[in-house]
């Protein structure tokens, strides 16, 4: 099967290639790939793809769309992946209404409550025209503690045994 895409590497583009796999610096991702794109190096090895599919126990397809990625995108967006641009799922709650709602759960509950529910946060959330609609599952860690690093702390234990 003729290559479709024909991987040149530079000298400089080899010798980083190879100390990701000596020092297997990076993802387990990377090494592959920077193995995969050493391999498949026309002015190297110069292997063919069902070759370098057996010898790193992947499907040629892998191989060929990591030389493709070479061709099309170039050097270090192939051996480190492309970044993602945007969060895989936007943000609920922005800054000034998280603010808000922190704010309302300061303040005093409404009458016939002594404290706050995250259930009536919610509820008067939606009331204060702060959010469209909200779950009361989404925003204990906004409510209670402010701080994402401390909402999902291991709890003690309330009995000891012995």
């Amino acid at each position: 099967m003729n290559k479709k895409y024909i991987v040149r590497l530079s000298d400089e583009e080899r010798r980083e290639l190879v100390e990701v796999i000596n020092k297997l610096k990076g993802t387990s991702q990377k090494v592959k790939r920077a193995q995969l794109l050493l391999k498949a190096d026309a002015d190297g090895p110069n292997w063919p793809h069902y070759q370098i599919a057996e010898a790193f126990l992947c499907r040629t397809k892998t191989v060929s769309n990591v030389c493709k990625s070479l061709v099309e995108r170039g050097f270090d967006i192939t051996l480190n992946g492309k970044k993602r641009e945007s969060p895989p799922r936007a943000k609920l709650l922005d800054g000034e209404q998280a603010a808000k709602i922190i704010a309302l759960r300061l303040g005093e509950p409404p009458e016939g409550y002594s404290n706050w529910s995250l259930r009536l946060i919610a509820e008067k959330a939606v009331e204060l025209e702060i959010v469209e609609s909200i779950s009361h599952r989404t925003f204990p860690c906004y409510v209670w503690m402010n701080s994402r690093s401390n909402c999902f702390r291991k709890r003690e234990p309330r009995f000891r045994r012995l």
